[in-house]
């Protein structure tokens, strides 16, 4: 176990070596003079070019990215062009919004494709096989902003039951001591801001989440479908155990095996790829953060921002692994 660990976390090494110099490259592509931007369209040539040297930007590319990647080993991202402040502490602000709505939309997601993948495997051929499946291809047709402006029209707008926009309202007098609201509301009984916070999260937590759902719904259908054959299946039945028993206990713990590798991936994804969420919505998190920083030709916030992204993903890809051996004990990790 703690072999493959290693081995794992050694891979991860060329991998953010890889990811950043591919994103290096791929920035410094994208048409634009970052240094044009900061200063405006009406700024003169003297000024971009003294703007420019002092970024660094006049140097050749393989000297950008030697000092880029010498300051990535010394733990410094840089500072923003866009926001003017230290990479790292406005990822440490951010990152935790982003954390937040990844993890109630994936708690969604699991909790309601799961259950209507089970309901569609043992309903197989019924309604509620229809009406599931029917739900799920849906899910992961409908585009995610047409999907986020749907809802904000109708549950924000026509029926104004929900928040549209922010993570809490301005009215309310919350002073967080970190930047996970939801924690702090917790710890200090602030129950109005908690109450505040969820109301706000309910609205981009279900537009994020309706693709990884119908994703899990269908795997779990698929997955509970083979195992609902096998022969310890017939056994338990049997035995006379009931219904609940047979599919929760014993077989659904056996086909959730390809389910986990969904749902971690997805959760990766998610992390990595609420962008449009968080701009629809405009939620304070890294996808909005990095949207901004790409509109603004920001290399080294892109840069953090991806690097960050990709190491949580390989992390969440890690734990999704070793969870593996915790479902079924015969799965190991020696080779």
């Amino acid at each position: 176990m703690y072999l493959f660990i290693l081995k794992r976390l050694g891979l991860a090494i060329p991998t953010f070596v890889g990811i950043s110099a591919l994103v290096f490259l791929m920035i410094h592509l994208v048409p634009g003079d970052p240094a044009q931007i900061m200063l405006g369209e009406r700024a003169d040539a003297q000024s971009v070019a003294a703007l420019r040297a002092e970024l660094g930007l006049d140097q050749p590319l393989y000297v950008q990215f030697t000092r880029f990647f010498g300051d990535l080993l010394s733990g410094n991202l840089g500072y923003s062009v866009h926001t003017h402040e230290l990479i790292s502490a406005d990822l440490a602000r951010r990152f935790p919004a982003t954390c937040e709505l990844t993890f109630f939309a994936m708690l969604i997601a699991v909790v309601v494709g799961v259950s209507a993948g089970v309901l569609a495997a043992v309903r197989r051929g019924g309604l509620l096989d229809y009406l599931c499946m029917v739900g799920a291809t849906a899910g992961i047709s409908i585009p995610i902003f047409w999907l986020a402006l749907m809802l904000i029209l109708l549950l924000g707008v026509h029926l104004p039951l929900l928040p549209i926009s922010g993570r809490i309202s301005a009215h309310l007098d919350f002073a967080p001591r970190t930047h996970f609201y939801l924690f702090d509301a917790l710890l200090a009984g602030d129950w109005a801001a908690l109450g505040d916070l969820l109301w706000h999260l309910v609205l981009p937590a279900l537009a994020l989440s309706t693709v990884p759902l119908a994703v899990i719904a269908r795997m779990t259908r698929a997955s509970l479908l083979e195992v609902l054959g096998e022969d310890y299946i017939r056994t338990a039945w049997a035995k006379g155990l009931r219904e609940r028993q047979v599919i929760w206990r014993h077989a659904l713990k056996n086909a959730f095996i390809p389910v986990l590798t969904v749902i971690g991936m997805e959760f990766g994804y998610l992390l990595g790829g609420a962008i449009i969420t968080e701009t629809v919505f405009a939620w304070p998190g890294v996808g909005r953060w990095l949207f901004l920083a790409v509109q603004a030709r920001d290399f080294r916030a892109v840069q953090g921002g991806v690097l960050l992204l990709a190491g949580i993903f390989i992390l969440v890809n890690l734990v999704t692994d070793l969870l593996y051996a915790w479902l079924d004990p015969r799965i190991k990790y020696d080779q």
